[in-house]
Order: C-alpha cells, then structure tokens, then sequence
C-alpha cells in the first residue's frame, strides 16, 4: 500500500455487568461501580479501540489477537492490550491517525473523568490522539437497562511505508 493511505477500522465490544469484579472502563478504575465480565478486564472502550485499530490494519480482531484460546491474556488490562495492539499496529506499517470511542451505558458517568481516560489511553498508544465520549440508551436494550456497558470505536490509520 502506497504511504499516506488512510484506513479505517470500527469496533464494537459489549460485556454484561457482575458484582463480583471492579469496574475498568477507558483505562481507569471505577470504585463503587459494578465491574464486566470477560476473559480479560472486561473494558469495552479499549477493547472496542483495540477491534477498530486491528480492523484498519488488517489484522483481525480481538478475539483473534486476545481471546479465551490465549490464556496468557487472561485478566489482561485494556491498556496492556492496547500496548500490545500499537505494536501490531505499528509492526504492520502503520501510524495511527486518531482514534475515537464512545462508551453506552447508564453508569457510571464517563464525563467528569473524561480528561484523564484520554491521557491514560493516549498514553497506551504512545501519545496517538484519542477522544473519548458517552452516552446512554435512554433505557433501550441491555445497557439502557443496566445489565452492561458497549463501547463503540472508529480509528483512522495511514500507511507509514
């Protein structure tokens, strides 16, 4: 592929609620909050992230890249696998563009920590320029009812070779 092509990815990631685990959301912990459940931290926003970066590099998905037949990803934070994702990423040709996320839930409230979720993500992809947003499913479905949280991901790569 010719240097400078964008490509996009987009990536979807849901988990259903459980009292017995901590909420990591974006890369952050979320005390008091009911926690996901999943193979790894159960963190919809990096892992929806992580989908949309592999998807625009052509390298599958993640459960591909991370799932239940790795069990060395087993309990894995969102931001490990999103190190680990960069540098697929980057190993395949590709700089990252810019990334989005939207998180779907009705807790916990995504804006007033908004700011430091960007760092933290941002940070995993080594400075990339990420933006982080929320809302609700003004109770439609399973996170409009509480019983999860979906994230939605759209990330723009451009071929560095």
């Amino acid at each position: 592929m010719p240097a400078g092509v964008p490509r996009v990815g987009v990536g979807v990631d849901v988990h259903p609620l459980t009292a017995s685990r901590e909420l990591w959301l974006a890369g952050l912990l979320w005390p008091g909050e009911a926690g996901l459940d999943g193979h790894s931290d159960g963190d919809v926003a990096s892992h929806a992230m992580c989908t949309a970066l592999l998807s625009a590099a052509g390298l599958g998905d993640l459960g591909q890249n991370f799932g239940t037949s790795r069990p060395e990803w087993a309990g894995a934070s969102g931001v490990a696998l999103l190190r680990e994702t960069f540098r697929l990423v980057t190993d395949a040709g590709f700089v990252i563009g810019n990334i989005a996320v939207q998180v779907i839930g009705n807790r916990p409230r995504v804006a007033p920590r908004r700011a430091e979720a960007e760092k933290v993500l941002s940070e995993a992809l080594s400075g990339a320029s990420v933006s982080v947003s929320a809302t609700t499913a003004d109770g439609l479905g399973l996170t409009g009812r509480g019983e999860g949280i979906a994230a939605i991901a759209t990330a723009l790569l451009v071929s560095a070779g």
